[in-house]
């Protein structure tokens, strides 16, 4: 009889902690880690790791996968990158609690800010809840790859207790509306929800223009909810800002960490080459030396969009001779973008049309396969057509025809201040920061960053040549521990006895990630992107094996989160 259900043998154990790599083997029963070092004992299976990394499975806890987990079992793409956590609800977005007649208003939220199609979320989301512990009664109900948790968002809570007034920004609740909204987090907490999320930015907008419930909320309404939970004991807090008035900015984030609850924010440099978020760290830095509990969510790459014919938007989404087409099936449409007439037409009013974010196409690429993340300014789209000789316009015109019009050009606006990642990789070694903003399950039209895992181990500690690169353990500790820890899941994301079996095991000189690519299999035929990845050998979820070299198998053991989790003891 077996001593165990798996037992990895010889691997590169990296186990979470910071600790240096070591040759070990890694066992499990009854979906927890049982031994780490040299077992004895056989398992029922055996899995041959040597020359492989095996690692604590990723915890990515910042994504929107609020609709797609009510009707797919499979959390693609982020369950390909080595996640086998997910927290959704982030930015105040979600769909719980809901009144009946709010429902459309937040899927026409969730649509602009999240970008996804409205049509698949009228499709797919069976409205079979109110409460928000009725929105995670139903999300258990299906069987899922991997584990996921849900946050309670702050727009939902505004509509639920203001109504219409709760989108208007002309409007401020009154303070039994504040205890309305700060009972019904502390509901949605005390159900099983991992805490509270809000946005401040006026970068959320629903599918009409409309500009965030949350994004006026004033001290009294976040330091009202956030006291909720601090009654209560319970949950964690998550803010996106634009932190226009840094001085109160600071002052409203220090009240609702001074609650008890921890705090994370979402934190990028911008384009510009400015150091703001160095004020943003000191400000953090400070709540921490005061005892506060404060982290930033940080990215590993640039923050951008992918443009093309098959994505939201290309170069000349806005040119009319090209709105003339842009309904058309992509293969009549590319027959109609070859037409000479139409290509001078389209290309003269790209001056008139361009479109509106910064830099250009001296901030645009090729995104290349394997995809560059950390273009050097000379490859620009611009930088191109001078040394052709060339207007840019009419380079991109080529380029987006590529591929019978499945090519994808590449445009980081945000989180890439002078053409390289240096300002990133400041940002991720800070102390008091954390990886996130991958998004998975959102932007499906525009953003295929639930990659940001394997960019961090493919990228910044293998392949980056601009600059410094980063160490496998430091990167594993923060994808795995302190990200779970970050949002109070303390039973996972280390290789050690009691912590829960979900494990990586990686062909880390073999792993290479492949260009992000339009599917079309939301509900509705909705499109969205993903991104294939070679190199995940095995990914196990509390034991199961539920990936073998990207390909699924049939175990669905993942499940809900309910709630912080205890260290093992």
């Amino acid at each position: 009889m077996a001593d165990h259900d798996v037992v990895i043998r010889a691997g590169t154990v990296i186990d979470g902690t910071g600790a240096p790599a070591r040759t070990a083997d890694v066992a499990i029963t009854a979906g927890r880690i049982t031994e780490v070092g040299a077992v004895e004992g056989r398992g029922q299976r055996e899995v041959a790791a040597d020359g492989l990394l095996v690692t604590p499975g990723f915890v990515d806890i910042h994504s929107h996968y609020d609709g797609q987990a009510t009707w797919d079992s499979r959390l693609l793409p982020s369950a390909w990158h080595g996640v086998t956590t997910v927290v959704m609800g982030n930015c105040g977005v979600g769909f719980a609690p809901v009144r009946p007649a709010d429902r459309n208003r937040l899927i026409e939220l969730m649509e602009g800010v999240e970008d996804i199609p409205g049509t698949a979320l009228h499709e797919g989301l069976d409205w079979s809840w109110q409460t928000f512990g009725e929105y995670l009664d139903a999300l258990e109900r299906r069987p899922h790859d991997i584990d996921f948790a849900a946050q309670v968002p702050h727009a939902a809570l505004r509509l639920h207790a203001m109504g219409d007034r709760g989108s208007d920004h002309t409007e401020r609740p009154t303070a039994d509306e504040i205890v309305h909204m700060g009972e019904l987090a502390a509901e949605g907490v005390q159900a099983g929800g991992l805490g509270f999320t809000t946005s401040r930015t006026k970068n959320h907008r629903s599918v009409k223009g409309e500009y965030t419930p949350s994004l006026t909320a004033e001290h009294a309404e976040l330091v009202g909810i956030a006291r909720a939970l601090g009654r209560i004991n319970m949950g964690v807090l998550q803010v996106v800002s634009d932190f226009v008035d840094m001085d109160q900015e600071a002052i409203v984030l220090h009240d609702m960490a001074a609650t008890g609850r921890p705090l994370s924010i979402s934190l990028a440099a911008g384009s510009g080459g400015g150091r703001h978020h160095q004020r943003v760290l000191a400000a953090i830095d400070a709540m921490n030396a005061e005892g506060l509990e404060v982290r930033a969510q940080v990215a590993a790459r640039g923050i951008g969009i992918l443009l093309g014919l098959q994505a939201t938007m290309n170069p000349f989404t806005r040119c009319p001779s090209y709105k003339e087409v842009a309904g058309l099936p992509l293969p009549e449409r590319v027959a109609a973008l070859r037409e000479s007439a139409r290509r001078s037409a389209i290309v003269a009013e790209y001056a008139d049309f361009p479109l509106p974010f910064q830099g250009g196409f001296e901030q645009m690429f090729v995104l290349g396969d394997p995809p560059d993340y950390e273009p050097a300014p000379d490859a620009s789209l611009a930088a191109e057509a001078r040394r052709q000789g060339r207007e840019a316009a009419d380079l991109a015109y080529d380029l987006i025809l590529g591929d019978e019009g499945r090519a994808l050009l590449y445009s980081p606006i945000i989180n890439y201040p002078n053409g390289n990642l240096d300002t990133a990789r400041e940002l991720l070694v800070h102390p008091a920061t954390v990886p996130g903003l991958g998004d998975g399950g959102a932007h499906v039209g525009t953003i295929c960053d639930g990659s940001f895992p394997t960019t961090l181990l493919v990228h910044w500690c293998r392949d980056r040549t601009r600059g410094d690169k980063l160490d496998l353990p430091f990167v594993i500790q923060q994808q795995c521990r302190e990200t779970a820890r970050t949002v109070g899941l303390f039973d996972r994301g280390v290789l050690a006895p009691g912590y829960r079996a979900d494990i990586n095991v990686i062909d880390f000189d073999g792993m290479r990630l492949h260009p992000p690519r339009i599917q079309y299999d939301l509900p509705a035929g909705g499109r969205r992107l993903l991104q294939d990845v070679d190199g995940y050998r095995h990914t196990f979820v509390a034991g199961e094996e539920v990936y073998a070299d990207g390909e699924p198998t049939d175990a669905l053991p993942g499940r809900l989160v309910r709630g912080a989790q205890p260290a093992p003891a």
